[in-house]
Formats: C-alpha cells, sequence, structure tokens
C-alpha cells in the first residue's frame, strides 16, 4: 500500500527578482521611461520631416559627411549616429550584461535560464519566419536578423502612456530578456555583418582596450570617486579602441561591448561579492545612462527612422515588399510565439509553474511587448541593405509598422490586466513592514 506524500511546492519558471534586483531594475526602467518617450518623438519628427516639402534638407543633414579621411572617419551624420552614438548605447548593454551575470540574479542558474531560454525563442522564431518568407530571394534574406532584436526604450515608454502597474516579476523578466536579447543581437551583428577584417587595426586595438581594462580593474574606486578622471583617462583609451575597431572592418558598436565588459562590477578586489556595494560598472551605468536613453538613442532614430514614404502608393509599395511583410509577421506574431512558446515549454520540461502574482495572459502580454523592434532593427536594416536603398526604406517602414501594431496588441492586453497588477502593489504596499522591505522579500534579506 503506497503512501500518501504530499506533492512538492513546483517552483515559479517566472518568479519576481531578488529585493535588490527590483529596485534597480526599477531605477533603470524610470530612467529608460523619459528616453523612450524622447526615441518615440524623435522618430516621428524624423517621419513628418521627411515626407514634407523640405524633405530634401532632412537627407542632406542625415547625409553630410564630416571627419578626419585619413582615419576613415569622414562619415555622414546618419553614419556618427550609428556607429557612434550607438556605442555608448551598447557601452550600457555590456555594462547591464556583465553585472547581471556576475552579481545580478542572472548568475543563477534558476533565475537565469527563463529570460535566456525565452530571449532564444523570441530571437529563432522571428529570424526563422522571416527566412522562410523570403527565401526565394537572396538579396532580402540578408535581413534575416532584423526581426530578432526588442527595443527596452521604447517598450517602457508604451507601459508609461498606458500607466501599467507591473508586478515585480514582470519586470524583472522584461528587463533581463532585453539584455539577453541585445547579447545575441551584438553577436549577430558582429558575426554576420562583418564582411572583411583587417588585422592590423584589430589588434592595435586591443592595445588601449587592455589598457583601459587595467586602469579600470586597478584604480576601480579612483574612477569611481572621481568623475572627471574618467573623463580624462578612461574615455580617450575608449575612443581610440573604437575608431581601430571600425577601422578593422567590425561594427564599431562591438567596441562600446567590450568595453563595458572591461569594467569591474564589485567594488574592490577584496570584496568578493554582490553585497559590497556599488562597483565602477554600477557608477558608470548611473553615469552614463542619461547620456544613452536622453541623446544617443533618440539621435540615432532621428537619422535612422525618417523615410520618404511616397504617398499612399509608396505605402502600399512598402508594405507589399516580402521584407516588409517578414519583418511584420516575425516581430508581432514571431516575438510572441518564441518568448510565450519557450516559456510554456520549460513549465512542462521542469515541472515549475508562474509565479502566484501571474498568469499566462501576463507573459503573452509581454511577449507581444517584446515585438517592438525598433532600435537594433533599424541599425541591422542599414547594415542589411545599406541606409537609403529601396529596401532599406521597406524594412523602415516594416519596422515602425510592426512596433506599432506590437505596442497597441500589447497595450490592449497588459491593460486589461491593469486592475490586478494594481491589486499585488496594493497587497505589496499593505506587507511592507517597518524595515522598508515587502514581508515578500524578507526571506532575501535573511540569506
Amino acid at each position: 500500500m503506497s503512501e500518501n506524500r504530499p506533492t512538492p511546492p513546483r517552483s515559479p519558471v517566472l518568479g519576481r527578482g531578488s529585493y535588490a534586483e527590483v529596485l534597480r531594475i526599477g531605477e533603470i526602467l524610470r530612467k529608460e521611461t523619459v528616453g523612450g518617450i524622447l526615441l518615440v518623438a524623435a522618430a516621428v519628427l524624423a517621419l513628418i520631416w521627411a515626407n514634407s516639402p523640405m524633405s530634401d534638407s532632412y537627407f542632406g543633414l542625415r547625409d553630410f559627411r564630416i571627419g578626419y579621411e585619413p582615419w576613415h572617419l569622414r562619415l555622414s551624420l546618419g553614419a556618427w549616429a550609428a556607429d557612434g552614438l550607438l556605442a555608448i548605447f551598447f557601452f550600457l548593454v555590456g555594462l547591464e550584461l556583465k553585472r547581471e551575470f556576475v552579481a545580478g540574479d542572472l548568475r543563477q542558474f534558476s533565475k537565469s535560464v527563463v529570460p535566456i531560454a525565452a530571449a532564444v525563442g523570441g530571437v529563432v522564431v522571428p529570424a526563422v519566419i522571416y527566412a522562410l518568407i523570403n527565401l526565394a530571394n537572396p538579396e532580402t534574406l540578408r535581413g534575416w536578423a532584423i526581426p530578432t532584436a526588442t527595443d527596452i526604450a521604447f517598450a517602457v515608454a508604451v507601459l508609461a502612456i498606458i500607466g501599467s502597474h507591473l508586478p515585480s516579476a514582470l519586470r524583472v523578466f522584461l528587463l533581463t530578456l532585453a539584455v539577453v536579447d541585445d547579447l545575441i543581437a551584438i553577436s549577430i551583428i558582429a558575426i554576420f555583418y562583418t564582411s572583411e577584417i583587417q588585422a592590423g587595426p584589430l589588434l592595435l586595438a586591443l592595445v588601449p582596450l587592455v589598457v583601459y581594462t587595467v586602469l579600470a580593474q586597478k584604480y576601480r574606486r579612483f574612477f569611481g570617486t572621481r568623475p572627471a578622471a574618467a573623463w580624462i583617462i578612461l574615455l580617450p583609451l575608449g575612443m581610440a579602441t573604437w575608431a581601430l575597431v571600425h577601422a578593422s572592418g567590425i561594427h564599431a558598436t562591438v567596441a562600446g561591448v567590450l568595453l563595458g565588459f572591461a569594467v569591474p562590477v564589485i567594488r574592490s578586489q577584496a570584496s568578493g561579492g554582490p553585497s559590497a556595494g556599488p562597483g565602477l560598472s554600477e557608477i558608470f551605468e548611473h553615469r552614463f545612462r542619461p547620456i544613452s536613453a536622453g541623446i544617443a538613442v533618440p539621435v540615432f532614430a532621428f537619422f535612422s527612422a525618417g523615410v520618404a514614404v511616397g504617398g499612399w502608393s509608396g505605402l502600399v509599395s512598402a508594405v507589399t515588399d516580402p521584407v516588409a511583410i517578414g519583418i511584420i509577421v516575425a516581430l508581432v506574431l514571431g516575438k510572441p510565439a518564441g518568448i510565450l512558446g519557450t516559456t510554456w515549454l520549460l513549465t512542462k520540461a521542469t515541472k515549475a509553474s508562474l509565479d502566484r502574482s501571474l498568469k499566462w495572459i501576463d507573459v503573452f502580454g509581454m511577449s507581444l511587448l517584446a515585438g517592438i523592434g525598433f532600435t537594433v532593427s533599424l541599425l541591422v536594416a542599414e547594415l542589411s541593405f545599406g541606409q537609403g536603398s529601396v529596401h532599406d526604406d521597406h524594412a523602415k517602414v516594416g519596422i515602425l509598422a510592426a512596433s506599432l501594431l506590437a505596442a497597441v496588441l500589447a497595450s490592449a492586453v497588459l491593460g486589461i490586466r491593469n486592475r490586478q497588477y494594481r491589486a499585488v502593489e496594493a497587497e505589496e504596499a499593505i506587507d511592507t513592514d517597518r524595515d522598508g522591505i515587502p514581508d515578500v522579500y524578507e526571506e532575501d534579506r535573511r540569506l
């Protein structure tokens, strides 16, 4: 006769992060909200200007060339925005990635497996869908990576507009998913969109990169307490690394990620845990995120989102191009299918369950939101087809249409759940004790 043993509790496959992680991610998302609104405003301004009677002045400004030719740095303003300003964005990506895997929740396999797997699913499925739609044309097939990216700033701007009170588990999931998504995107750019590598400049780039790394690691406290020192000492080394990587033929944004990886996460070499306090990585993230979200990304969006549609007939021609069709279907349908499907399969494979505050419709809403592929998608479109080409213009129309459609659908789904989100938020507020920490996080504090 078998004994009636109690069923062990199912661990959450998509749960909340630690209390420190929730606070940090909340601060990041508040900054990205402002950046996302500026990003959308810059894109709208570019579209209006590019389709106005003064469109020639917009394209003249975008294509105006400036820089030092002997160093292969005489670039258009649009190229400076894509290669230069986006390097700041990817520097923040490098900082965030390293911090997540060294001192954040992603260092724990149980918490990292879901966003990593979901991000991979959200990259593979859209890429496959785009490739199937464009399989007959090798020229347009080159844009297979366009619909693989998620724009966290645009997504957060949508959340701010609809006033969604997301539970902490969803906020952690959204940001970590976007961070892993960015890692995959920069890997795709480095591997698949580098046509020819110049070994000389690439090897020379190691010199300032190594010096930068040694100084940042050895004098982390010095650069953390003296902001001017980073600008005077580290910035020239970073710029030299960027210029040499650019000259090597590898997209210069890769240099931004490498420089971010070189910054130490832990405050001092003597302290060996994430509780030691803010390290140089977190300090730099706090200093440079406003520059990235408030200047670099919006300026890039302004120079990249401007496309002359050419009236109703031009719009019809663009959205019926297999390039635009592939992007729209991949982002609006492929992203949710990849993310939601992968997460669901994990619950079946591991016999785990969602966090108690979530339902599958919440994961579906976040998956739709991840279909907003804007900044990196525009960059990959330019790398795939060349700025100003017909396919590039049609790809931009597809990206804009898909991002708008994904935003509307996600707003509808998450808006329906806003009442439940407010209830969860109120419950956590009621359970907060005198130390200011919600009771649901007390176990984290004891550990």
